[in-house]
């Protein structure tokens, strides 16, 4: 088995040079991918869990159709086959973009689905289209973050790739949770589902203009091919045999962290469009406000994030990430006291985008610093499943949970109850934050007084 090469550790940018970075192509279109990326998730999460609400579904039901969302969890069981693999037909583009480009064409397929089969055309038939469109989408991301990691030339140009993605992925999130609700509103929620899948052609134009990176597959060039007994072993095993081998027990612990770390994001997440509904909000009014507040928030977020990060280290920045995060997520809980007054919705939804922002920063600097080369779309696609896959799970019970408490305590005491546990459940993440950072800190030191050589 061939030994890869550990690349080198993203160092997190300011936001504002990701921006002056920008006039870089290659940023540019690491923001496109980014955006790419990011605009599928919420179409099959919160944002149709709103259109869902708006046809009258309960929400015990939005919250187990949320788990369409578990092709997520487990794209690392495919994983091999993006590293190892070129869609026939496609070569001339590279591995990594011929993946993009048959991954975006399903992805578009998919969305004009949804928008053509709607609540009305049954919860199996809309929920079969939005499966499809989040395995297409989970797949976009392996090749997006491989894309990525390997496409850096240098510790400084990964800082800025995995800042200007995380940019382009936030502000496709409030395209597909703010500006689809105003659109929406006026036109029908199958034209603004339409609308979306016309905006996943920044992808395609994206992953057209973006050059294949050349450094994994002089790695990969090396390695048998995945039909051989000794290429499938290495292709699926070496990935894992190589992550365990370089962190030793620390690997589990980290897993572990990283499975817990969005638990509050994840389990809140089918939740908090069918509130704004029961707030009584009109979607014109929750589109423009977290057009604005969300967007501020979204930038602000991002920027703490790269700060943390560079201030006080990776799990330092972490445990920081996780206390902002808890606390946004708590907040939501404000609203069902008072009420969604305008001033205190702003504000909320500045706070939860800046937290949420903030830490998915964080762990995505974090993540990206833990993979070997050779083995980037497996390894990364087995971390990001790790901190899905629990809360891909749990969240499918939220709707259940909010409908039991509010036989005792109202509809908004009990989103009141369960906003405010969900930013406790990422507890155990910090405490095991807390846990890793001392070990981390005594290998860097190690690492830095070793000979060179």
């Amino acid at each position: 088995m061939t030994t890869p090469a550990t690349p080198a550790k993203p160092k997190r940018p300011k936001l504002g040079e990701v921006l002056a970075s920008l006039k870089n192509p290659r940023v540019t279109v690491m923001l496109a991918l980014g955006f790419a990326s990011g605009l599928p998730f919420m179409l099959t999460a919160g944002t149709l869990g709103y259109w869902l609400r708006d046809e009258g579904t309960s929400l015990k039901a939005i919250g187990f159709i949320s788990w369409v969302g578990l092709a997520y969890s487990f794209k690392f069981l495919w994983a091999p086959i993006v590293d190892r693999v070129t869609p026939p037909g496609l070569g001339r583009f590279g591995r990594r973009r011929s993946w993009l480009l048959v991954t975006q064409a399903v992805l578009i397929a998919g969305l004009i689905a949804m928008a053509l089969i709607g609540p009305q055309g049954g919860l199996a038939a809309l929920g079969a289209a939005a499966l499809v469109v989040a395995f297409a989408s989970a797949t976009q991301d392996i090749a997006v973050d491989a894309l990525r990691i390997e496409a850096a030339e240098n510790e400084e140009e990964l800082g800025l790739f995995t800042g200007a993605y995380s940019l382009g992925y936030r502000l496709a999130i409030l395209a597909a949770d703010a500006f689809i609700l105003i659109a929406a509103q006026h036109l029908g929620w199958p034209i603004a589902y339409g609308f979306m899948a016309v905006l996943m052609l920044v992808g395609i134009a994206a992953s057209l203009l973006m050059k294949e990176p050349a450094r994994a597959e002089e790695v990969l060039a090396n390695q048998r091919p995945l039909w051989t007994p000794r290429g499938l072993f290495d292709s699926v095993a070496g990935p894992f045999v190589s992550f365990f081998t370089t962190y030793g027990w620390m690997a589990l612990v980290m897993l572990l962290m990283i499975t817990l770390y969005r638990l509050p994001e994840f389990v809140m997440g089918p939740m908090a469009t069918p509130f704004y509904h029961d707030l009584g909000l009109a979607k014109d009014f929750v589109g423009g406000i977290r057009l604005s507040a969300g967007l501020a928030g979204t930038l602000c977020g991002i920027a703490a994030g790269g700060l943390l990060a560079a201030g006080l280290g990776r799990l330092r920045g972490l445990i920081a990430g996780s206390v902002l995060q808890a606390l946004a997520v708590a907040s939501f809980s404000l609203l069902a006291i008072f009420g969604g007054h305008p001033q205190l919705f702003a504000a909320v939804m500045f706070f939860d985008n800046f937290g949420v922002g903030a830490a998915g920063v964080l762990l995505v600097t974090y993540m990206s610093s833990l993979t070997s080369l050779g083995y980037t779309a497996t390894q990364y696609a087995l971390l990001s499943s790790t901190y899905t896959w629990v809360g891909k799970i749990a969240k499918g019970f939220s709707g259940a949970i909010v409908e039991g408490l509010t036989a005792t305590h109202g509809l908004m005491g009990a989103y009141t109850i369960f906003f405010v546990g969900a930013g406790a459940v990422g507890l155990p993440a910090l405490v095991l934050c807390l846990l890793l950072e001392r070990p981390t800190r005594a290998r860097l030191e190690a690492a830095k007084a070793a000979p060179p050589g």
